[in-house]
Order: structure tokens, then sequence, then C-alpha cells
């Protein structure tokens, strides 16, 4: 039985996502259009955090890691650069962001050509920035001996994240009502969480990344491929991003960002939701193939966000040790882990 090698991840892994991640830097630093080589610096400087993160599935089948270690940064390097784009720079046409996000889709297609990705969009020379993580991401996909397997199911967690992207940054008259009749009717297999639940495991792309370490080995079957989707999707996935959204709560306030936690009837249902979100996904966790690793991801996502200063600053602490209790025992340890390695990023 596998288990999360957490030493491993601080000593080998996140220096090899340094490594990717000052590459794609350096490639953003030569692009000629300066609002998209600002928008690609700041993704990387900023969301890094997410590429760390979702490098932790190379610790599944650690001898894949250099593999799927330039294929998960890759591929969230795009996530986040097109989040900017569609976050950032003022500009809300559904159509345009809709075509960007044709580089997510195809960077987990290898047979897919490449497109223009900028052509609706306003800014267009990247210098090849983007084309360039769509085909490294292809590269690295194609050597996976068990991509057919899941290959359907990639397809279909991709297109939720792209259309989750483009609804939920359309102009503020029209994207509510959007989003939540996509939502609703994408969502109705799914009848224990709401539709801003729904939107909110759309937006994780943790179980694209579990997918994409499964298909490391020759073995994998459509049976174990499901297992592996359904546990993720939505409880593990929802989790992930409601707490991502539980934190930056005053910063979208103070921005008017979209954000899935204001949608809860009031603030003390959040943190009681969100514990049962807990519950599910370390059950679902348990379940599966290898179950101390997957636990151990699952326990480490209230640890990573809870530890953000963010907590304290808002007066959230209460929920905080509310939702470390409910992950259960070794959660609090990942928790001093993650508030210890924030504390030397800050030296």
């Amino acid at each position: 039985m596998k288990r999360l090698n957490i030493a491993r991840f601080i000593l080998h892994t996140l220096p090899q996502v340094e490594r990717e991640l000052k590459y794609w830097q350096n490639f953003a630093q030569q692009s000629p259009d300066p609002n998209l080589r600002e928008q690609a610096l700041k993704s990387i400087k900023l969301k890094r955090f997410h590429a760390q993160g979702g490098s932790v599935y190379t610790n599944w089948h650690p001898h894949w890691d250099t593999v799927l270690t330039p294929l998960i940064v890759a591929v969230q390097t795009i996530s986040d650069y097109l989040d900017n784009l569609c976050d950032r720079m003022q500009f809300t046409d559904p159509d345009a962001f809709r075509v960007l996000h044709l580089a997510f889709l195809d960077a987990l297609n290898p047979d897919a050509p490449l497109k223009d990705y900028y052509q609706l969009y306003p800014n267009k020379n990247d210098g090849g920035y983007l084309a360039q993580l769509v085909v490294r991401s292809q590269q690295q996909v194609q050597l996976l001996p068990g991509f057919p397997v899941i290959r359907d199911l990639l397809g279909y967690l991709a297109s939720l994240y792209c259309d989750l992207q483009v609804y939920k940054h359309m102009d503020l008259a029209n994207r509510e009502s959007t989003l939540q009749a996509w939502a609703e009717k994408n969502g109705s297999k799914f009848p224990a969480i709401a539709w801003w639940e729904f939107s909110a495991a759309a937006g994780s792309t943790l179980a694209i990344f579990a997918l994409l370490a499964a298909a490391t080995q020759p073995q994998l079957n459509s049976r174990e491929a499901d297992q592996i989707f359904e546990s993720y999707f939505p409880w593990i996935c929802g989790l992930h991003i409601l707490l991502d959204y539980y934190i930056d709560q005053h910063e979208d306030r103070l921005g008017g960002d979209l954000n899935f936690v204001f949608y809860y009837p009031d603030p003390a249902s959040v943190p009681q939701r969100l514990g049962y979100f807990m519950r599910q996904a370390i059950e679902q966790a348990q379940n599966l193939p290898d179950p101390a690793f997957h636990t151990t991801i699952v326990k480490g996502l209230p640890a990573l966000y809870l530890s953000d200063p963010k907590v304290k600053q808002q007066g959230l602490d209460s929920a905080a040790r509310y939702l470390i209790t409910q992950a259960g025992s070794g959660t609090r340890k990942l928790y001093r882990l993650c508030r210890a390695l924030r504390c030397l990023r800050a030296v």
C-alpha cells in the first residue's frame, strides 16, 4: 500500500516544480505583448502553489515523476494563465474565453492540433507561450501507457472546467443566471450538493491530476479509472475549491469577484457544510486503491488552506479549528508543517 512520502515531496518534488516554473517564467518574459507577458508572469508568481500542490500526485508513482511533473506543471500553468486573462484584463466576452480555453482541452488530448487560441481575444502575440505549454502537455500525456483508459474522463472533467471558467467570468448582468442554469443541468446527477457546490467541484484540477497519475500504470482499467473519478468528483474536488474560496472571502468582496461561499444562507452554515464535504471526501479516499495516499491528500487540503494567514486576518480561527478537527487524525501535524513551510518562505 503506497503512502504519501512527505519528505520526498518537500525535498525532491518541490525543487522539480520550481525548475519547471522557472523555465516557463523565462519563456513568458519573452512575450512581445506587455499585457500578456504581465499576466503570464503574475500567474506564475502569485499562483505557483497551485502547481506545487498538484505535483503531490507525482509521488503516487514516483518513478514516473520525470513525465508527471512537467505535465502537471504545464497543465496547471495553462489553467492559472487563462484564469488571469479572463479575470484581470477588463474583458468579458464569453466567446473569446471559450476559444482561449480550447488550449486547456487540447493540452489533455495529444491528437488535437494547435489552434489560434487568441482568435477572439484583444491581445494576441505571446511569443508562442500558450502554444508551447499545450505542446509540452501533449508530449507528456502521450507517454502515459494508460491514457486511452482515462481519455474520456479527462475530456469530461476538462469540459466542465472550461465551461465554468467561461461562465464565471461573464459580465455581471448574465453571470449568475447563466452559471446557475449550467450547474443545475449538469449537476442533476449529484442531488446531494447545491448548484454552487457543483460549480466549485468543476473548478478543481485534482481529479484530472489523479487520473493522469493513475495512467502511468499499464494495467489501469476502466473500472479503476471510474472509481477514481467518482471518488474525486464531486467530494474531493468540491472540498478543494470551497476551501480556496473560503479563505478568499475578504479579497473577493473588495474586488467584486464571484465567490461560491457567498451563496450559503449564513456564515455559520459554511464550516458546517465544509465539514460535511470533508467527511465525505475522506470516506471516498479511503475506498480508493492506495487509500493512505489519497486520504493524506484530502487531509492535507484543510492543512494547506487553513494555515494561510488570511484565516486569522478574517477572524476564521474557530472555524478553522473545527474543520481541522473534522479532518481527523494526522491533519493537525500537516497543519503545523504547512505553517512552518509558510514561515520559511516568508524569511
